[in-house]
């Protein structure tokens, strides 16, 4: 019983994290100094294997989160709506870093039918390092078309996600 409660007091620091660290490793970054990320690897809900370099040309929103994080919960809506309109020009990768994979993702997405929402998983252990640490949840990246690192923030902030993204998008 003990256990079962240390379990989700970890998940919830970690994610409560976020909030804490925002402004920390943050923020816009000038093109010269903008790490290449087109090796960060996902697999779809189908199983299929894919990098950021299948992207090339477009801006990718990552967002990185997880079920059981209350600021995912409420920033999901926002990033399906997102999801729901990419295509030539944008892509938005929902990318969970649930423990138990899709065994999580999958009934949650179930019973959030509303959402729409696609979502993915790490490749790997260690398929987002390009994107440097992740210290805490829901963390947004967005990448630029030549597969660099535009932005980064950890937390949820009504309305930035689109709004980085249309600035993204009158970049060159």
């Amino acid at each position: 019983m003990v256990l079962g409660w240390k379990v989700p007091l970890a998940a919830l620091l970690l994610c409560l994290s976020a909030c804490d660290r925002a402004g920390q490793n943050e923020g816009l970054i000038p093109p010269s100094q903008r790490p290449v990320t087109t090796s960060v690897a996902y697999v779809d809900s189908a199983g299929a294997a894919h990098t950021l370099a299948e992207h090339l040309g477009k801006i990718v929103v990552v967002d990185v989160w997880a079920t059981w994080c209350p600021p995912c919960q409420r920033s999901l809506p926002s990033i399906a709506d997102l999801q729901s309109r990419d295509g030539n020009d944008y892509v938005v990768l929902a990318i969970s870093v649930d423990k138990g994979g899709w065994d999580d993702v999958r009934p949650y997405l179930g019973a959030n039918p509303q959402l729409g929402h696609r979502a993915a998983l790490p490749k790997d252990g260690d398929a987002l390092h390009p994107f440097g640490s992740i210290h805490g949840i829901p963390t947004t990246l967005i990448v630029d078309r030549q597969g660099r690192l535009r932005e980064r923030w950890s937390g949820y902030y009504p309305g930035r996600a689109e709004k980085v993204l249309h600035e993204a998008l009158s970049e060159p």
